[in-house]
Parts: structure tokens; sequence; C-alpha cells
């Protein structure tokens, strides 16, 4: 069998609406997951503005808080191996309101605790929370959005930006009255979010109805050249992607607004860049030079950021941290597109392998950050810069993995298609397990399966 793909108009393959294209004409089910997923977002940021206080509070060290991080990531990572399975036995809106109440549970509990290792297996909880609910969200506005794959993962997105940059806010304006006040009102909302979902989400089908999922399947999944490198590349990145978010407020070392009030600017700019430059950056330079061009440019800010923090240049990190944000939403957008685009299998199942290498290198960053400072400092003063000379250095890692990333792209936009055909016509659940379709036209032009 032929593997070329459908030629496109020139153009075409690069071509995101815009944003109010993106949200023109949306179902009600595509704004509630929407909003859950804003709220669920925030918990990444919601504690960066309070590190330094719960440090102190809980007589801990920075390499113990940072673990709030390390065990919410840890756990998602494997969690998301389940996702799949979990969405067929018991259908998307199961899955997505399952992870939704963990979320409330564990940040609840989080307003009650007394010790950092009880935060640390909450994050832990929470983290298998947001597993189940990130990966199948996802799908579920994939699959239920109007305008196609790319104006839904523009939504994403922009959920994911929204959400970054209103946690370290919430959490700046909550942690000034206490630390617990953040954990609190997540839980608030989130259980209005997973209330919503209950109330507004598609009833599950039949799990006849379904694709059976196993749980080695997001593995095998990653057997494909270009979704494996994809997913290593972006793990590299995720990994230099928290060591300014998990890092960062300990060189700054201020007070819980100056953090929040940092990070809401580099939150903003992620959601701005994701949604208003990665698209331009797509369209003038492709999927692929686009990704590694801009995974360079992280390099060169981590740089930026060692430096200030080598030269204890306050004025050159928080800049650093806030042009940070805009070269991460682009990145954010255009792996994700990547992700979604170079798999040749069922789209939740990839999507669950994909997140899977992805978040282990935030996990791993998480756990090492606090560490490389230690190992690296000497007379008992840490290196407050080791943290992002690394992240740099798992950047230019990151662009040596995507160089290997086939030029081909393995699904075709025929394809997206008939998804988008199928969800009209079956509803997003069980069109999002239908991910391998019958493509248009002549079976030679369609790549091969695996």
């Amino acid at each position: 069998m032929s593997t070329t793909p459908h030629s496109a108009p020139p153009g075409h393959a690069d071509e995101h609406p815009g944003l109010l294209d993106a949200l023109k004409g949306q179902p009600k089910q595509v704004w509630v997951t929407a909003f859950a997923a804003v709220i669920a977002f925030m918990g990444i940021g919601l504690v960066d503005p309070i590190l330094n206080t719960i440090t102190e509070a809980l007589h801990a060290t920075p390499s113990q808080t940072t673990l709030l991080f390390a065990s919410y990531l840890g756990v998602q990572v494997f969690a998301m191996l389940l996702t799949g399975l979990m969405s067929y036995r018991f259908g998307a809106k199961r899955t997505v309101v399952t992870g939704l109440v963990l979320i409330v549970i564990a940040a609840g509990l989080c307003a009650f605790a007394g010790t950092i290792e009880q935060l640390v297996w909450l994050r832990a909880l929470w983290g298998l929370g947001n597993a189940f609910f990130i990966a199948t969200a996802l799908s579920v506005i994939v699959g239920a959005a109007t305008g196609g794959q790319k104006g839904a993962i523009l939504m994403y997105e922009a959920a994911l930006g929204l959400g970054l940059a209103v946690g370290p806010l919430a959490g700046a304006v909550l942690g000034n009255i206490s630390w617990r006040g953040p954990f609190a009102g997540t839980a608030i909302l989130m259980a209005i979010g997973a209330l919503l979902c209950v109330i507004m989400l598609q009833r599950d089908g039949d799990k006849a109805d379904r694709t059976p999922i196993r749980l080695t399947d997001p593995i095998r999944a990653l057997k494909d050249r270009n979704l494996l490198m994809t997913s290593i590349g972006s793990a590299f990145y995720t990994a230099a992607f928290f060591a300014v978010i998990a890092w960062a407020p300990f060189a700054l070392g201020k007070g819980a607004y100056y953090i929040g009030f940092v990070f809401f600017g580099w939150g903003l700019c992620v959601a701005v860049s994701g949604v208003f430059v990665a698209p331009r950056v797509s369209a003038k330079f492709g999927e692929r030079h686009g990704l590694m061009g801009a995974v360079f440019l992280c390099a060169v800010v981590l740089a930026v950021i060692a430096v200030g923090t080598a030269i204890e240049s306050d004025a050159l990190i928080v800049v650093g941290v806030v042009v940070s944000g805009l070269v991460s939403g682009v990145l954010n957008t255009l792996f994700t597109g990547a992700a979604m685009s170079s798999a040749t299998t069922v789209r939740s199942v990839s999507s669950a392998g994909y997140n899977f290498l992805r978040w282990m290198g935030g996990a791993v960053s998480a756990i090492l950050v606090g560490h490389l400072a230690e190992w690296f400092g000497s007379d008992g003063n840490p290196a407050m810069a080791a943290p992002f000379w690394a992240g740099a250095l798992c950047c230019v890692i990151a662009v040596g993995f995507l160089s290997l990333r086939p030029k081909a792209t393995t699904r075709t936009e025929s394809e997206f298609e008939v998804l988008e055909d199928s969800v009209s016509a079956e509803g997003p659940a069980q069109a999002l397990d239908e991910a391998e379709l019958e493509p248009h036209g002549d079976a030679d032009a369609v790549h091969s399966r695996a």
C-alpha cells in the first residue's frame, strides 16, 4: 500500500481557525468541559504563589515542597495509561466526572492538611483525578466541537492558558489570607464544574458500541515513530516548562502577591500566544519547523533566566519567566496538534500514550529541580541557577528528538473530515472511539496502518 497522503491545497494543512471562529456555535457540552478544564489547569499554577509560604508554615525544605508538583504529576503519568481503558469500560462522561470528583475531594482535604507529607499524598490523589479528566476532556472537546480538530484544540489550549493565568492569581489572593485558601477555593469551583458536567454532558452510550481498549494500548501506540518522537520531545520540553513553574518562586524568593502576579502574566502570555501566535507560527513555518524553532527559543529564554538567577537580577528573572509564557503557549498548541495528528490508532489511546511521556518529563523535573540546586551548590548554598540551565539543556535535547520525526504526516486531513461527519451522525462519545475510520477516496492515497 502506498504511503503517500492525499494532497491538499497549498497551506491547507497548516490553516488554523481564529479564536472567534472556534467559539461560534459550540454545543453546551463543549463549554461545560472547557470550564472544568480551566479549573483543572488552575491546579498546576495554584501553588506557585504559596510555595514559600507552605515551606515556612509546614517547616519543609524547597526540595520537599516541590514534591507537591512531583506527586501530582507522577501519579498523573501512570494514570494516563488507564484513561483509555476507563473511557472504554465506563464511558467518557463517567470518566470525566470521576476525575472531577477526585479533584474536589483532594483539593478540599488539602485545605485541612497539617504536614507537608499529607499535602504531597493529597496532591497525588489530585493528579489521579486530573489524569482521568484531562485526557478524556480533550477527546470530548475534539469530538463535540464544531469546526474540526484544529478549532477544538484552539479552545482546549485557550482553557489551558486561562487556567494557568487564573491559578497563580487565585493562589496569590486567597493565599495572602491563608495558604489553605487556594485549595478550598479550587474545591468549590471544581464541585460546580463536576455538577455541570453531570447535568449537561451527553449520556454515555452502550459499551458494545465503543472500540475495545486494552491497558497496554497507549504504550503500543508509541511504536509509531512520529508519535514517539513527538512525545519524547514533548517530555523534555515539559521538563523545562516545570523547571520554570516549580523553581522560579524560590529563585525570586518573594511573597504570594509578587509571585502570583508574575505567574499571572506568564499564564496570560501562555493563553494569548497559544490562541493567536501559534496558528501564525504554524502557517508561516509549518508544524515541524515551528516546533523545533520554538523549542530552541525556549532554551534561550531558560538560559536568560539562569543568568538572571546567577547575578541575582529579579528584573531579568521576571522578564524571562513572562517571556517563557509566550514560547510555552506556542509549544503547547503545536505539540498537542502534532500528537493528535500523527497517531495511527484510536485517538484517545494515542492521547494517553502521548500524555504518559509528556507528563513524565514534568514529574521527573519537579522531583529533581530542588536536588539539582543542592548537588551543584557549595558550602551549603544551593546553586539556584542550576535547574534553569538543566531546563535549557532539556530543550536542546528536545530539538534533537523532534528532528527525528518523519517528515510525512501519518493521519490525513480527509480522515479528520470523516471524524467530523461521525460526530454529527453518532455523537462525540462514539466518534472519538472510531479514530480508525474508513478514509475517503482511493485506499492507496492513505497511509498503511500499523
